[in-house]
């Protein structure tokens, strides 16, 4: 639904759009969005309460309009139409209720399945000849007119004639069920002077021109939602048509039309004709092919001021707007918005924020990742500017259609959304980021030619990424942003040992905590910078380092990747330097010790020399490492979340005197007996690497003695490797698993462990 501006903001856009048409160095994302919170949407239209309980599946609307004297003088709005609605029952069905504004539609009849209606407070109301199982198919036939008057939906003028229906304005020029939860495919034949082309969905099927008339007859294959159907046409309209050839298979095309005004620039007209074909290649490789059997852009007049409206395969735009970055946000939509359409309006970013990170991913491609971020700190900037406090995601707006002040704001809508998007491809790094679009994007069972909520994101995210990433997306359904108070200090230890303690502190009071990685990098007197990736996922956490050069500074997230943060980092009281003793404390029977995160983790020698001076035992075994969520034992310490390794002392008469498994969290060490490190449940960890080349490390914890069998199985349930099998002590347990004979791909391992069963994914990329 649609808010009236008041009247000293439609005056403001009034003054703004006499040179807007003329003006394209407002970025995209803004054009669009202030086109469609700057349109009168008026809030009578019968979504709460009435809004028509959905127990219908729409599958195919056939139009068919008799538009031709909206293009002669004096260019009436008026015309005469019918619709032949195609559903299918899922409810036992004897009625259906439909959409359509009493303002703007007038029903005269109705045939084939139906046989009486009522029209009343925009709804449509329709008694069925008798009662349609489930799955049923049913048929009706509506014949209406459309009123001679201005509704924000149907636009005439001057031998032109377009439509512009988002979010809920299809139903002022046809019946429908007007929601972006169902989408169905589209056949339309409207009625013109032969003077005239018309753009719609779909392809050109056929056009008979008989004397002075002419009817186009367009075709839709793949289904749209209502809002996305779409009518562009005019007397003496100009069409240029260039061809893409399709990735998958070269001697295939696809057209690409362009409907433009005389008088326009073509200088650049035919600079987004060229950069189309790039565009449509990019965007291929991203997300998969382009999905659709046409695409196009048609120019408008001055009755659409602002930006695009990304129309399935029709994009309008506003007169001479042939503007590369909003050519770019517009032509995103048709994989994210158009092919894949939000589910509800609550859902709204993943069609405006996704669009409006790909003119980032134009800019990265036309001019480098500088280009990429000096637009993502665009959208930052937009945000912070204009925060107005409020979620991305809205639960409310599932069943409630806010105004569109409210669903299109810039700030929230569009640039957070991107800014979200270029956080969760620095979160999960460039290739699995763009691994997680194309997947969703190509995802022909869930996804693909239908609708989508924000869970459905977050599983497919996690799917991809092999790990639970539902923290991350704090970002979407939280309001605001993370505010950091972060403080760190250096200190001499003596004998030529610094240490670095630095603690992450988020201050915001108006929204929750947010998980992040953090990269710290630290600056040294001598020798080169080094950087370091941790994470983290409590407030107030603290991590340590050691050097044996002299660190001078400490930079916060030094290539501000979390581009929607604010704060600082300043010099303070973080930690105070620990007693130095050994990594292991001297005692036979020790209590928990927290000590300091060394730059490179002990090796075993080290720990044998230390328990022989310290503690005096004549045979140290030294037991391999349990790692989760960490690099490889052996290197540079890149992420702090949780790692175990495990020391045991011999006396001389082989009797185990002492056990003791030491674990990293958070920038702390702790030892302490195996008696009090047993964990409370069973539990098998998320395998580390993931994916992985050739190896990775499973870890697994025993409440009590069990006998164990853990395997690797493919997605097909056949057992492909064992790796642990027997009667195992209580306490934490790695496996190494190797993988270097086999497929890439992505496989399940499973534990059994007494009557406790679970299964994880981990993917083998080579």
């Amino acid at each position: 639904m649609r808010n009236i501006l008041p009247l000293f903001i439609a005056i403001t856009l009034f003054i703004s759009s006499i040179s807007m048409a003329q003006d394209n160095s407002l970025k995209a994302s803004v054009q669009c969005s202030m086109k469609k919170m700057s349109m009168a949407y008026p809030l009578d239209l019968g979504d709460s309460p009435n809004t028509p309980k959905h127990s219908f599946d729409v599958l195919n609307y056939k139009l068919n309009l008799d538009i031709r004297n909206c293009f002669l003088t004096p260019f009436p709005k008026s015309f005469s139409a019918s619709n032949e609605i195609t559903c299918r029952a899922d409810t036992a069905l004897n009625s259906i209720t439909l959409n359509a504004v009493n303002t703007s539609l007038v029903i005269d009849s109705i045939k084939l399945a139906a046989v009486s209606f009522t029209h009343v407070s925009n709804i449509l109301s329709i008694n069925l000849d008798r009662t349609y199982a489930v799955g049923e198919t049913v048929v009706v036939k509506i014949f209406y007119r459309h009123n001679n008057v201005t509704d924000a939906a149907f636009y005439v003028s001057n031998g032109m004639v377009f439509t512009d229906a988002e979010p809920e304005g299809a139903r002022k020029w046809f019946p429908c069920w007007d929601k972006p939860s169902d989408k169905a495919t589209l056949d339309l034949t409207a009625k013109t002077p032969a003077t005239v082309k018309l753009g719609s969905n779909g392809r050109l099927a056929d056009s008979t021109t008989v004397g002075d008339t002419t009817w186009f007859h367009w075709v839709s294959r793949d289904p749209l939602p209502t809002y996305l159907t779409v009518i562009s046409a005019k007397v003496g309209y100009n069409l240029d048509i260039v061809y893409w050839r399709t990735l998958s298979n070269p001697n295939d095309s696809i057209p690409m039309r362009f409907y433009w005004n005389a008088g326009e620039n073509t200088t650049n007209l035919n600079n987004i004709k060229a950069k189309i074909i790039p565009m449509t290649t990019l965007f291929s490789q991203k997300f998969g092919e382009h999905p659709f059997e046409k695409n196009g852009f048609a120019t408008l007049n001055s009755q659409f001021t602002w930006g695009g409206m990304e129309n399935q395969t029709l994009t309008s735009l506003c007169p001479n707007c042939w503007s590369e970055n909003l050519v770019s946000h517009e032509y995103a939509h048709q994989w994210f918005g158009d092919m894949i359409t939000c589910g509800t309006w609550a859902d709204i970013w993943l069609n405006e924020g996704f669009a409006t990170y790909c003119e980032a991913l134009w800019y990265e491609y036309t001019g480098g990742y500088s280009s990429y971020k000096s637009d993502i700190l665009s959208d930052a900037s937009g945000y912070l500017g204009s925060n107005p406090g409020r979620a991305m995601y809205m639960p409310a707006w599932v069943n409630t259609t806010p105004s569109t002040n409210e669903l299109f704001n810039t700030a929230v809508t569009y640039n957070k959304g991107a800014c979200v998007l270029h956080m969760l491809r620095y979160t999960l790094g460039d290739s699995m980021f763009f691994d997680v679009l194309k997947s969703y994007a190509t995802d022909a069972v869930n996804f693909k030619y239908g609708t989508v909520v924000t869970a459905d994101f977050v599983t497919k995210v996690s799917q991809v990424a092999g790990q639970d990433m539902s923290w991350f997306f704090t970002w979407v359904y939280q309001p605001n942003h993370a505010v950091y108070g972060n403080t760190y200090n250096i200190t001499n230890l003596g004998g030529g040992q610094w240490q670095v303690a630095f603690k992450a502190r988020q201050t915001q009071t108006n929204a929750a905590f947010f998980p992040m990685p953090l990269t710290l990098k630290i600056s040294f007197s001598t020798g080169s910078d080094t950087t370091f990736r941790v994470m983290n996922n409590v407030n107030n956490q603290v991590f340590a380092f050691r050097f044996g050069r002299q660190p001078t500074t400490l930079a916060f997230d030094p290539n501000n990747d979390i581009v929607i943060k604010q704060g600082s980092t300043t010099v303070g009281s973080t930690l105070s330097a620990p007693t130095l003793v050994s990594p292991l404390p001297g005692s036979i029977s020790p209590a928990a010790q927290t000590v300091f995160i060394w730059n490179q983790v002990p090796s075993a020698t080290t720990y044998r020399q230390q328990l022989a001076t310290n503690v005096g035992f004549t045979t140290i075994v030294y037991e391999d490492s349990m790692l989760t969520d960490t690099v490889s034992f052996s290197g540079q310490l890149a992420v702090s979340t949780v790692y175990f390794w495990r020391v045991r002392a011999e006396n001389g008469g082989g009797t185990t005197a002492w056990s003791t498994t030491w674990s990293f969290t958070s920038g702390t060490m702790s030892g302490v007996g195996d008696e009090k490190n047993i964990p409370r449940e069973f539990n098998l960890s998320q395998n580390y690497p993931n994916p992985f080349n050739p190896s990775t490390i499973i870890t697994y914890g025993l409440p009590h003695r069990s006998r164990v069998s853990l395997g690797i199985f493919n997605l097909l349930g056949q057992r492909v490797a064992l790796l642990d099998e027997g009667e195992r002590e209580a306490g934490y347990h790695n496996v190494r698993f190797d993988g270097k004979s086999m497929a890439s791909g992505v496989y399940l391992y499973r534990i059994q462990a007494g009557e406790f069963v679970q299964t994880r994914k981990l993917i083998l990329m080579k």
